[in-house]
């Protein structure tokens, strides 16, 4: 079965990964997998930056990870099984990077439903169901 399985969680809609986060959950207590949960914060342009704080970047990825810690302890899995990571960019380039950089045999995320823009710009899931490194699970919200 799978010996490590990555999560991507929005910090911003937390609730949507609930599904993705309770089978994760089931794989690694059943299978002794390890959780990899990550959230990847949006990149900012420079002119956008230049209006915002000191050290607003590193505020951003320190409530960030405050975020995914707090889900990871709510998790119904074994102890020591779930880390977290936070990275900036584009969601599904940085998440296939980070299955690749943390040799993660699965990713297992949520999608909304397909409309029709998606059929014109493409999804996050359909970007990383079609380019990731590793086997890709997608469940469906409801």
């Amino acid at each position: 079965m799978f010996k490590k399985v990555l999560v991507p969680v929005d910090p911003a809609e937390t609730g949507f990964a609930e599904d993705a986060l309770a089978k994760a959950s089931q794989i690694a207590r059943d299978y002794g997998a390890k959780i990899h949960l990550l959230a990847v914060c949006p990149e900012v342009q420079s002119f956008v930056a230049s209006q915002l704080p000191e050290g607003w970047q590193e505020t951003e990825f320190q409530e960030t990870a405050k975020i995914l810690n707090q889900i990871a302890e709510g998790l119904d899995a074994p102890a020591g099984s779930v880390d977290v990571a936070v990275r900036m960019g584009s969601v599904y380039h940085e998440v296939i990077e980070e299955a690749e950089r943390s040799a993660c045999d699965l990713v297992l995320m949520t999608s909304h439903k397909p409309g029709l823009s998606t059929y014109f710009v493409g999804s996050n899931a359909a970007h990383i169901v079609r380019h990731a490194p590793c086997s890709v699970l997608v469940l469906r919200g409801k």
